[in-house]
Parts: structure tokens; sequence; C-alpha cells
């Protein structure tokens, strides 16, 4: 048994102010017993990718920057092994967004970087983004074995069969994901919602989204965002078995039976029969 803490919160105007409320959900959720625990998408900042300004450049920081310095720092304190989603500057003109794993000691277990980078109305991320070039990743921590896959990542099942077949007992996906400003009627919450979990059935292991909540003014005023929230985790069968509100800050904190996804897999077959070798035309890049 291993409890988990994800972030929900609405993002500040500040930066040092977003680090604070991160840090103080942390906090909450190690009290709590949870020792592993994630971070929302970008948590340090608004969602600046809404519209484009060269200026927002200006927001990345390198891997050892203040936003990691800072939850190194803390999971060392707190024993606690803690997934930092920051802006990451790896050289001028090249910005990834990712999210930097660090052990209970504080020491780096990697650094993964978004690989599927979408494009669509006031998700701008092309234009801010570099699509990831790390592996897809599993970090061996000292309470447990996961992956993390970002937002838009999580719409794509071929990335968390990597990570289970790699050992992963869980995956986070943390997000900023809410209104389509170009179809304002349309709720994509328990689409978001149903998608991941259905990975985690197709994988027999835990999923665990983590989101951030409320309304966001683009910073030239022409329009605005609402994150919708709704962190949840479901287990190897794709039972919901916690959830946050929609549209209020929680710390969610799980606690989850790794002895089912041996007992899941045992009983639905999916990675003893899968056939990779029948799969050639995934890599066709023409459509089939």
């Amino acid at each position: 048994m291993i409890k988990i803490g994800m972030t929900q919160f609405a993002a500040a105007d500040g930066f040092d102010e977003n680090l604070a409320k991160a840090e103080e959900q942390i906090r909450a959720m190690a009290a709590e017993g949870a020792k592993v625990i994630c971070t929302q998408e970008l948590f340090s900042r608004k969602y600046f990718a809404q519209i484009i300004d060269y200026k927002c450049y200006d927001f990345a920081e390198p891997l050892d920057g203040p936003t990691n310095t800072r939850m190194s720092k803390l999971a060392r304190e707190l024993d606690v092994v803690i997934v930092s989603c920051y802006y990451e500057r790896a050289m001028d003109g090249m910005y990834f967004n990712s999210a930097a794993v660090f052990d209970a000691d504080g020491e780096l277990l990697g650094n993964y970087r978004k690989h599927h980078i979408p494009e669509g109305p006031q998700y701008l991320e092309k234009y801010y983004f570099t699509p990831g070039d790390s592996p897809y990743m599993v970090f061996r921590s000292k309470y447990a074995t996961f992956g993390v896959l970002i937002c838009w990542d999580e719409w794509f099942p071929e990335a968390s069969r990597i990570l289970a077949l790699k050992g992963a007992d869980f995956v986070f996906y943390p997000s900023a994901i809410g209104s389509e400003p170009d179809n304002p009627d349309l709720d994509t919450s328990q689409t978001w919602m149903d998608a991941i979990r259905a990975h985690g059935i197709h994988n027999n292991f835990y999923v665990c989204a983590c989101n951030r909540v409320g309304s966001e003014a683009a910073s030239d005023g022409s329009g605005s965002m609402d994150f919708y929230g709704r962190s949840f985790v479901s287990n190897p069968w794709g039972k919901v078995i916690a959830e946050a509100p929609r549209g209020d800050e929680l710390a969610l904190v799980a606690e989850l039976d790794l002895d089912e996804i041996k007992r899941a897999r045992n009983i639905l077959q999916f990675h003893r029969d899968r056939r990779p070798d029948s799969y050639s035309e995934l890599l066709r890049y023409e459509c089939i």
C-alpha cells in the first residue's frame, strides 16, 4: 500500500505565490501520509500559452532553476518523492514543458519532457514548447515505481503502454485542461477522465491525473480559460477511487494497493496477448 498526492489549485499572478501554494499543498499531503506527490502542469505560472508573446520565453528556467531547487529541498525535508512540473530552458530558442522527479533524499531521478504538443485556440503550445526528446521514463524511487506523462500526452495510448511495459505501477498525468474556447458549450471533463481511465484498464495499473482549477484571463485581455480541476485516481479496473471537486482547490491524497495490479493482470492478460509484430502499420506517416 502506498499513498500518493496531487496538487489542485488556481494559479495566482505571481511566481513566488504559486510556489508557496504548491508547497502548502505538498506539506499538507505529506502530513496525511502521501509519499509520492505530483504538481499540476506548469504550476508556477498562469497558463501563458493562451496568446503568442515572445516575452513569455523569459518564464523558462534551467533544470536547476528556482522551481526545482525549492522542490528538491522540500522533498528532502519531508522525505517524499516530488514530481515538479516546470517550463524548461534547455538553451536559447529551445524550451520544453517538463517534469523533474526528485527522490525522497532530494536527488534528481530524471527529467521528462512532454512529447505531444497541442495547438488550438488558446492552447498555443507549439509556439512555446519543443517536442520532448527524452524517452518515456519510469522512475524507480524510494517508495514506488511510476511514470509521468504531461497533459496532451495523456490522449495517446501508445505512451502509457510503453510505461507499463517498462514496469510502472502507476502514471501521473499533470495537466492544464479546461474550456474549449472555440466550442464554449462543450464540456470535455468526462471525456478527459474516461480516456485516462481507459489507459489504466488497458495496462492494469493506476492512473493519477492532476489538474489546475480557476478562470485565467489571457495577458492581453483577448479571452480567458476555465480549468475544471477534477483531479482523480483510478485503479487497474478503471474505477475512480478518489476525485477532487470540480472548480475547487484541494490537495488530493489516495491510497493505492499495488497488489491489485498483479491480480488484474493475471485475470486480464492484455500484455500477454498483445501482437507488436502486427503493429508495424502504426509507424507509417500516411493515413492507413
